[in-house]
Order: structure tokens, then sequence, then C-alpha cells
């Protein structure tokens, strides 16, 4: 299911909306999305090296703002969805204490999760559904997302193709090692309250 969805995306890098197509995964991905958007902007900044800061700013922007749209769903939903839930099992009392030192770490959660391979969405969620001020939430998804976004260009415009080979020998073991992320952060936070 990874691979033909990895393919379309590749394919879409080919395009002349690339660009616009890019931004749009790239902030889908950051509430929703599986396929992160590295896959399309690691063939873009290949074929185009010389426009690799402007598709790592397109990808860190549209990103970010996905960012926000993910702590949205958690903060929008959490109240008419979630906490019902909990208070019907009596478990609101601990999800306030997770909520509270969730967000005495929240810097960490977001700066760990918008560089690293775990899925930024779950955290994206999880910050609006804890309240994780929202200025902060902000500020530390611009680093993180900028720091990955422009060191992958940073690497693909000075290394290139091999790269991108490497990323394409393991795309089994990347989406493998993402889902068990997601399932593992979704595992944390049930089994945390």
């Amino acid at each position: 299911m990874i691979r033909p969805l990895y393919n379309w995306v590749l394919r879409q890098a080919e395009t002349p909306y690339a660009l616009w197509t890019l931004a749009f995964v790239s902030l889908i991905e950051s509430s929703m999305f599986p396929i992160p958007p590295d896959v399309l902007m690691i063939p873009m900044i290949i074929a185009a090296p010389k426009r690799a800061w402007l598709i790592a700013g397109v990808c860190t922007l549209a990103s970010v703002l996905g960012g926000a749209l993910g702590y949205y769903i958690g903060w929008g939903l959490f109240d008419s969805v979630g906490r019902p839930v909990l208070e019907f099992y009596h478990k609101a009392d601990a999800f306030d204490a997770l909520a509270g030192s969730y967000n005495d770490q929240g810097f960490w959660a977001v700066l760990i999760a918008g560089v690293t391979p775990f899925p930024y969405k779950v955290i994206t969620i999880f910050s609006g559904v804890t309240g994780l001020n929202f200025a902060l939430f902000m500020a530390t998804s611009v680093l993180a997302r900028g720091l990955r976004f422009f060191l992958i260009a940073a690497l693909l415009y000075r290394f290139g193709e091999p790269i991108r080979d490497f990323i394409d020998r393991r795309l089994g073991l990347v989406a493998t090692v993402s889902v068990a992320l997601l399932i593992g952060g979704f595992a944390i936070v049930k089994y945390a309250l």
C-alpha cells in the first residue's frame, strides 16, 4: 500500500505544479497524511538543485501551517469528543496530570518530533489536546521543521543522487519504523492514562 502512494508522490515531482503539490502534501502530512513530504521534496531538489532553498522553504512553511491545523484538530475536538469520553471512564484527572507534564516538556516533544521520523502529526494533535502554549508550539515547529527540511536540502544540494538512492532502497524500513512510532505514540498516550 505504501509503495503505490510513494510512487504517486514521486510522479508529482515531475509536474509543473510540483511546488504546489509539495505544499499540499507538507500541509496535510503534519496533521493526517501518512507519507512525509521528503519523498516529494527529494526528487524536486535533485532535479533542480538551484531551487533547493525555495523548495525547503515552501515545505517548511506548509508543514508548520499543517502543524497549526493538527493543533486545532486536537484543541477543537477534545472538548467535544475527548473530554466526555475521559469523564465517562473517570480518567479526566489522569489526563490533566499527563497534559501538565507534557506541557512542561512540550518544547522538546515538538522539537524532537519535528526533526526526527517520529510522526509529527501525533505531536501536533496532542499539543492541541493538552493546550500547549500555541506561540511556543509554532516557534518550535518553525525551528524543528526548518532544521529538518533545510538540512535535507543542504545534503541534497551537496551530495544529490546517492542520498535519494539510500531512501529508495530503504523505503520499507522507513515506512515500518514510522508506523511503529505512530502506534507507539498512541500506545504511550493510551497507557499513560
